[in-house]
Formats: structure tokens, C-alpha cells, sequence
């Protein structure tokens, strides 16, 4: 069912009285890219997941987006939806609002899975290349950026194997908005770093990453498993930045074990 909170378009899936998770989606994406996990968790769990500002169905507003600002958008969710210790599962972008929402107030989440991500803030060379993406938005239109952005977040043998599943997330992707899309990437660009908060972390951790993820690499996020305390890590086999879609098989047994554990 499709809600309206705060200009965000937000989604439930399940029974209300179940443990509940909100999913968080990542750039250029909203919140269908999250279907598979949902469609395997929503008998045992109450699933929300929303796009965020910007993104799907959600307002773009003036573009004029920062870190704090999607954070405080999925607390707002989290209070709106009453949602009482939910389990919060991020991914890229999705995973850099997680791992800053986790440092403002950790206590209000039961778990967090990480998908995809990391915690470091953008290097010198990183804002450069956000920059050069607006530019390229600029010059050659939001679809152009697209088709070139998310090609790369698949890895080889998803776009000659599975291609389908690529070609669907395209056709979504391509509807993103120009404002939506400078505006995340202003974002990310001036995120804070998280890596000093993952040893403060003490809420149960899952982290996972493909085995061909060239934007966060599985060294990125092994790294940050060791300085997690309750953490469990998984590579996710053939798959590369987009590991929930690539391969729902195992991103969907990994959350499964990790949730049944908690």
C-alpha cells in the first residue's frame, strides 16, 4: 500500500504486528529495487520501503538535498509508520544514510544490513567525479548519465546472463529527474565520514557485497567488517554493485539466517 509521508512515497508490505524492516534504496534508483527481498520477507516481516526524496514517486522539492536531510526523512518515516525497532537495510547511497542514521541514534534500530556501501566520505578525487556528473547531466541530458552510471553498477555476467534484469532497472532509472539526480549527488558529495562510528556500533551488523562490485569493492567492506563488533559478512557470488538484484538468491538467504538469529 502506498503512503504519503513528508512528500515521500512510501510503501508497506505484510502484517503490521510483525518484527518490522525499512528498506533504503540506493542512487539512481527507488524503492522497486528492493522487490526480491521483499517479496521473500513479507510473511514473517512488516516491510516498508519508500523513495527517497527525489527518487520514484517522491517530490523532488529544490533539489537542495544534504546527508542530514535523507536521514531525517527516514526517521521521519520510521516515527510516521510507527515502526518500533525496526531492522534497517540500506544499499550504496541507501547505505551511506544508514550508516549516518545508525551514528545520530542507533538505539532506535533492532539490526542493520548493509548492502553494497561504505563509510568513508568522498576523497578530493570522489567530489571531482560527482562534479563531473552533474556536468554530464548539464551537457547531455539525465537519461545519458544514466544509461552510462548504471551500467557500470552491473558486473559482466549479470549484463551477458541475466540481462533482463538489468534492462528492467535501466527502464526505471531512465524516469529519474534531473533535479533529483544533482541533488543526491551534491548529497553524497558532501556527506560526513562514518568510519570512526563503526567500532561505536553494537547493534547486530550484516554486511554484504558482490564479488565483482568495482565502485565498492568486497576489500572496502571487509575492512569495514573488522571494525564492527557484531558484524557477519558475505560476497555475494557474480554479482556486482547491484547484489540484491544480481543475486536475490543469496542477498535474500544471507538476511533470512542474519534475521532468524536476532
Amino acid at each position: 500500500m502506498k503512503k504519503t509521508i513528508n512528500n515521500l512515497a512510501v510503501y508497506d508490505f505484510g502484517n503490521k504486528r510483525n518484527p518490522s524492516i525499512i528498506f533504503v534504496h540506493g542512487f539512481p534508483y527507488d524503492h522497486h529495487m528492493w522487490h526480491n527481498q521483499i517479496e521473500a520477507l513479507k510473511d514473517k516481516y512488516y516491510c516498508v520501503a519508500y523513495d527517497i526524496r527525489g527518487f520514484g514517486e517522491s517530490k523532488i522539492g529544490d533539489g537542495q538535498y544534504t546527508m542530514e536531510m535523507f536521514v531525517d526523512d527516514l526517521f521521519t518515516v520510521i516515527k510516521k509508520m510507527k515502526l518500533s525497532k525496526p531492522v534497517l537495510c540500506g544499499m550504496s547511497m541507501g547505505g551511506y544514510i544508514s550508516l549516518r542514521a545508525i551514528e545520530r541514534d542507533q538505539s532506535i534500530f533492532k539490526a542493520v544490513i548493509l548492502c553494497d556501501t561504505k563509510a568513508e566520505a568522498d576523497t578530493n578525487d570522489g567530489k571531482l567525479k560527482r562534479a563531473a556528473a552533474i556536468k554530464q547531466i548539464n551537457e547531455n541530458g539525465a537519461k545519458k548519465f544514466v544509461e552510462s552510471f548504471i551500467k557500470n553498477c552491473f558486473s559482466d555476467i549479470t549484463l551477458e546472463e541475466n540481462r533482463k534484469v538489468y534492462l528492467d532497472t535501466l527502464s526505471r532509472s531512465k524516469k529519474s529527474k534531473t533535479l533529483g539526480l544533482k541533488g543526491a549527488l551534491l548529497a553524497m558529495a558532501g556527506r560526513t565520514d562514518t568510519t570512526t562510528n563503526l567500532p561505536k556500533i553494537n547493534i547486530p551488523t550484516l554486511l554484504i557485497v558482490g564479488s565483482f562490485d568495482t565502485l565498492t569493492p568486497p576489500n572496502v567492506m571487509r575492512e569495514m567488517t573488522l571494525k564492527i563488533k557484531s558484524s557477519e559478512f558475505g560476497i555475494a557470488p557474480g554479482a556486482g554493485h547491484m547484489a540484491p538484484l544480481e543475486n536475490p538468491g543469496f542477498v535474500n538467504d544471507m538476511i533470512t539466517g542474519f534475521l532468524n538469529n536476532q
